[in-house]
Order: structure tokens, then sequence, then C-alpha cells
């Protein structure tokens, strides 16, 4: 299993346009991604469970991904955090 942290920096938060192509790159990779923060956990793979943890500017998330493909899918999606979010 692999894991990272990121704080949210975008001013909106996690919100539907960056959610979008969040849940595009996580459903390229095999393995199983699991994105927490707010109290809540959610499917990395489907937009509105997402959307529903209220990811605001400030807070931190992690990113858990269990898997054949985790390293490759930890790289991608830290880059995307540090790149989107």
């Amino acid at each position: 299993m692999k894991e990272f942290k990121k704080v949210i920096s975008d001013p909106v938060g996690l919100h539907a346009r960056p959610a979008g192509l969040l849940v595009k790159q996580a459903a390229a990779f095999k393995s199983k991604v699991t994105i927490s923060g707010n109290g809540k956990s959610a499917d990395g793979k489907k937009l509105i469970m997402l959307m529903g943890l209220g990811i605001r500017k400030g807070m931190e998330v992690i990113c858990r991904i269990e898997g054949e493909d985790e390293e490759a899918a930890s790289e991608v999606l830290q880059k995307f955090f540090e790149e989107n979010l």
C-alpha cells in the first residue's frame, strides 16, 4: 500500500473540475484508490463520492493506493495533486 498526504491549496477546494480529472487519473489504474478527508473516505474512482467529501482549501487529504500497479498510480496521483489542487 502506498499513501501520501496533501493540504489542498485550490481556493475553491476539491470542486467538480479537478475532481472529474482526478477520477479519470485514478480510473487509469487497476489499484484501489481511496481519498480521505474532512472525517470521511471515498472511492477515488467515483465522482459523486469525491464531491461528497466536502474538501475545502486548507484541509488535508490522504490518498491511499493499494494494488498491483500502486507504485505507478501513486506517482501519477501525487503529481496530479501538486499541479491541480
